[in-house]
């Protein structure tokens, strides 16, 4: 509060602060406007691109004849797609269990943890070490092409793909490794489980609002629809280059909505400040190269 008492402002006469309080009004209220579509914008890219997702996942293009799934989540898929248990085809485990004694020894390595694998990202930035002896390390260790899911955290079922972004890394046992027995991919089954996250189908099945923890005892016995692997090889290529299209357009926007609001406050500031007339400016100087 002294601070305050103390700070020094401008004072113009008070038909003049009337002024300036009404130009800002108005032109922040258009900026403001303009960043909510931007919002809105964004938003409309993620529903799109999950509608893609999920039509993908369970053929909805494909003209031959359906089945089935069996899945209330999922309806019909062609009827030579496969619906089968995670655990027929991929090996599923978890990782080491932290504790104090093993962030300390002779064989410390990096290993993720689940704030390190976001959404289709594995965030290297920030790694943890612990002790990993060689007789543990076949075991633990990452390979390229693995794909992890949170068990636990702030986002159970949250996955991405491991690309050997370390040549040398672990995962800890709060991160489900989820590795082929055979020729399927695991970038399909991720689109799967962003699906399956997306439409709370683990939530539905164990009858809770809010999934704390998804098990190995939830995950292996779901059941996902499987094309021959060529084909699933075909669908990821496509949602892999339309996802790549939406993480430039999402950058452009964010990027655009950033701008917009450095510049309202700009706006303000230049107001507040007299570096103009609000009787005669306009606020788009203020933004101008901001497209609508």
């Amino acid at each position: 509060m002294p601070d305050i008492e103390q700070l020094r402002v401008p004072l113009p006469p008070r038909d003049e602060q009337r002024r300036i309080a009404d130009f800002i009004d108005v032109e922040t209220s258009r900026i403001d406007q303009l960043f909510a579509l931007r919002e809105r914008q964004v938003a409309l890219l993620g529903e799109a691109a999950f509608s893609r997702v999920y039509d993908t996942v369970r053929g909805a293009d494909f003209c031959g004849s359906r089945k089935d799934s069996g899945l209330p989540w999922l309806g019909s898929v062609p009827v030579d797609w496969r619906v089968s248990a995670v655990s027929h085809h991929f090996e599923v485990a978890l990782g080491k269990m932290l504790n104090e004694e093993r962030k300390q020894g002779e064989h410390l390595r990096p290993y993720l943890r689940v704030a390190n694998v976001q959404w289709d990202h594995v965030d290297v930035s920030d790694l943890a070490v612990m002790d990993f002896p060689p007789e543990e390390q076949a075991r633990y260790r990452l390979q390229s092409g693995d794909l992890l899911v949170n068990e636990g955290g702030s986002w159970p079922g949250r996955a991405a793909i491991w690309g050997s972004e370390v040549p040398e890394i672990y995962y800890q046992k709060a991160l489900h490794r989820i590795r082929p027995r055979g020729e399927e991919l695991t970038r399909w089954l991720y689109y799967c489980l962003v699906v399956a996250e997306r439409l709370r189908v683990f939530q539905v099945q164990g009858n809770t609002s809010t999934m704390t923890h998804l098990t190995r005892e939830q995950l292996r016995p779901q059941r996902f629809p499987f094309p021959e692997v060529s084909r699933q090889a075909q669908l990821v290529a496509e949602l892999d280059r339309a996802a790549e299209r939406d993480r430039i357009v999402q950058q452009l926007l964010t990027r655009q909505m950033k701008l917009i609001a450095e510049r309202r406050q700009a706006l303000i500031t230049a107001a507040v400040t007299g570096q103009f007339d609000v009787s005669t400016a306009s606020g788009r100087n203020v933004l101008d190269g901001v497209t609508v």
